[in-house]
């Protein structure tokens, strides 16, 4: 028997349940692992609130990412042994499988080899946040050497990927933020530009920036209102690329500024890549690189344990985190 947590409705935190049910065996394709680290993210408290692009199963388990230890392999698996340190990254439905539990079931090609250097925690705050930024910003946008980047909500996990990614590429970090609260922390970990978007103007601070240009590529998980400030900031033939809908607001359409300027708006998720094994390898080879070259740090907010897993997800709903939320399978 194993600790799973899983939920029977839809609603806030107070419906994860913890229970204690037998993990069956892998099936073919299949691996077990027992959980080190869990990386808590925006999508998984959107599906246990039903505001999800997939819906639950009731019951359902919930979970993406996680640091783990191999346990078994099932048939038809290679390239892993038992005993392995791996990542297990948000490439599977929610629907089929999860890993808020001691032990899990996930699919082979959910799972990576560890970053080396990178202790459970850390390693459980990586894969989300910095393959949902190389899909959009390297495999969509292609980020070159001195293109401005719009980066708002910079404060989460993905926006601080997005911060060190672009600097990484030699692109200009413009990070937005709503208050001034978590401004300096935005520069400590690296943010060229910093916007606080209740007392300046967006779109005039990032043509002050930019020389007027405006910004090449913006990549941004809120839409609502924004959007128009964000096409207004853009420089012509510039990208938006939408990844969440974090704003409870409608959406209006930048019409004219995206005719004047032809804009690209698009929506985008990781899982539009991740299921093209090339693709998910280019990425996994990206964040390699980055951590061997001191480019990437994930930076974790707070660290939670498994039978505190409501009291986390209320933390991650906050809205006061520097990073990434992490649940340990300790206790």
């Amino acid at each position: 028997m194993t600790r799973v947590v899983r939920f029977y409705e839809t609603g806030g935190p107070e419906v994860l349940k913890i229970e204690d049910i037998a993990v069956r065996a892998p099936g073919e394709g299949e691996i077990r692992v027992r959980i080190e680290a869990i990386g808590l993210n925006r999508a998984e408290a959107m599906f246990r609130s039903g505001m999800y692009l997939e819906q639950a199963k009731f019951p359902s388990t919930n979970g993406y990412e996680a640091s783990a230890i191999v346990a078994e392999l099932g048939p038809g698996v290679a390239g892993f042994k038992v005993g392995d340190e791996v990542s297990v990254i948000p490439a599977f439905p929610l629907t089929k499988y999860g890993i808020y539990a001691d032990e899990a079931i996930v699919p082979v090609h959910a799972v990576f080899k560890r970053p080396a250097g990178l202790a459970a925690i850390e390693s459980a705050a990586v894969w989300m946040a910095y393959l949902t930024v190389y899909g959009a910003i390297v495999d969509i946008a292609n980020v070159q050497k001195g293109d401005a980047v719009v980066i708002t909500a910079a404060s989460s996990s993905v926006g601080i990927a997005a911060i060190q990614s672009v600097n990484h590429l030699g692109g200009i970090s413009i990070a937005a933020t709503r208050t001034r609260a978590k401004a300096e922390d935005l520069k400590k970990q690296g943010a060229q530009h910093v916007i606080v978007t209740d007392e300046e103007d967006l779109a005039a601070r990032v043509m002050e920036i930019t020389g007027g240009k405006g910004a090449r590529v913006t990549f941004d998980p809120a839409a609502g209102p924004m959007l128009m400030k964000l096409a207004e900031a853009a420089a012509p033939g510039g990208i938006i690329i939408e990844y969440g809908a974090l704003s409870p607001e409608p959406t209006p359409y930048p019409l004219f500024a995206s005719i004047g300027k032809g804009l690209t708006i698009r929506g985008y998720t990781l899982f539009e890549f991740l299921p093209v094994r090339e693709k998910a390898e280019a990425g996994a080879r990206f964040i390699y690189d980055g951590f061997a070259k001191g480019a990437f740090k994930p930076l974790v907010s707070k660290v939670f344990e498994l039978g505190d897993i409501v009291e986390a997800h209320r933390y991650l709903e906050g809205n006061t985190q520097m990073g990434k939320v992490v649940v340990t399978a300790k206790g």
